[in-house]
């Protein structure tokens, strides 16, 4: 229930009447991310349902500033940084060609930026309910969402928004994740960073056998009680140790037949999953984790293989990263699963599809 004392939305009466659709606040064609009023990838805006549904839209970017559960503050200002911290020159969605697939997103689907989520500067408890409403509206629309974060907690109303829009028990979390996050409460605070899955679990009454997590590796959790009490749930859990000791496709073959059972999808990326080489701007860091060149094709694999109906991207802090690799590998992983999305649109059939000529296996052409 949201709380009527906190107006955490403009009413519909600020605005100018207009007629629905989205808006591109673009003055000029050609102009780098860090120039005009951000979207992500400088897509046109959509400010509530009628405009997303006038545009057809079939995927909807928003951000969730929020951090107020993480010890290392900072993911506030994560969608920001991960809309806007593009340093190519020219960012025109419009051109955006994915290189090992040569498949063009934007143009097989139209993505806009719904904006931020209102969240409450000095509650975590009083941001859920917002957040959960603002995935829900562009849920009934047919749209994806995609969440930019701030910390791990929007993990639980997003999720749980998609499970009521689509129908309980009817919605896989594939959660990549250096952590668990299964824990009860941490300090007394069942709301916070640590606990969404097991929110999920107890609140949202997510059967265990529809949460599968990839990377975990810190060496502080899951304790035995976590551990145990997540083989008691029935969740599927593939280490590190997995990956290492099979190699990444084998594990994301088996990631895919897990969720096999579920006809939706929703990609929780926790950015830490990635080795803190890769992504350094993030509150907690473990050595040993994913890279790039593993994550990007799981995550297009995922996108384009089962049938993603959500998706977010937490704990970058762009305020600890001095090279900007953590933003930007955000925004990379971001951009693979909308070319997933585009190539399941296309109806492409072979599983881990590259492009024959990019990967080498035909012989560039000769003119």
């Amino acid at each position: 229930m949201i709380d009527e004392k906190w107006p955490h939305r403009f009413q519909p009466t600020i605005n100018p009447a207009r007629e629905p659709g989205p808006i591109d606040l673009r003055r000029n064609y050609a102009q780098p991310a860090y120039t005009g009023i951000g979207t992500f990838m400088n897509v046109p805006i959509c400010l509530d349902q009628a405009d997303l549904r006038a545009g057809n839209v079939d995927v909807a970017v928003m951000g969730v500033p929020l951090d107020q559960s993480v010890g290392h503050r900072g993911a506030a200002f994560g969608p920001r940084a991960i809309r806007t911290e593009e340093r190519y020159l020219f960012n025109n969605y419009e051109d955006f060609v994915h290189s090992a697939t040569r498949v063009r997103p934007f143009q097989l689907l139209k993505v806009v930026d719904y904006g931020d989520a209102p969240v409450d500067t000095f509650s975590n408890d009083r941001s859920m309910p917002p957040i959960r409403e603002m995935v829900k509206e562009i849920a009934e629309t047919g749209a994806v969402p995609i969440v930019l974060g701030g910390d791990h907690t929007l993990l639980w109303p997003s999720a749980g928004a998609l499970n009521e829009v689509h129908g309980p028990g009817s919605v896989a979390v594939v959660h990549f994740d250096a952590h668990p996050d299964c824990h009860a409460e941490v300090h007394g605070n069942a709301v916070s960073h640590t606990t969404p899955i097991y929110r999920l679990i107890e609140d949202e009454k997510f059967p265990g056998s529809n949460i599968v997590q990839m990377g975990l590796r810190s060496p502080s959790a899951p304790d035995d009680e976590q551990f145990n009490w997540m083989r008691r749930q029935g969740m599927k859990s593939h280490f590190m140790a997995e990956v290492e000791r099979v190699g990444i496709d084998a594990v994301i073959d088996k990631l895919i037949v897990d969720v096999s059972h579920v006809p939706n999808v929703y990609l929780s990326l926790d950015i830490d999953v990635l080795d803190p080489a890769y992504a350094p701007g993030t509150g907690t860091p473990e050595p040993g984790g994913l890279t790039t060149r593993e994550l990007f094709p799981a995550l297009r694999r995922l996108a384009h293989e089962t049938n993603v109906v959500g998706m977010d991207v937490v704990e970058v802090a762009p305020h600890i990263d001095p090279g900007y690799s953590t933003a930007l590998n955000a925004r990379r992983a971001v951009l693979e699963v909308l070319t997933g999305l585009a190539m399941r649109r296309m109806q492409i059939s072979s599983s881990n599809y590259v492009n024959p000529i990019v990967s080498g296996q035909v012989k560039f052409p000769m003119r």
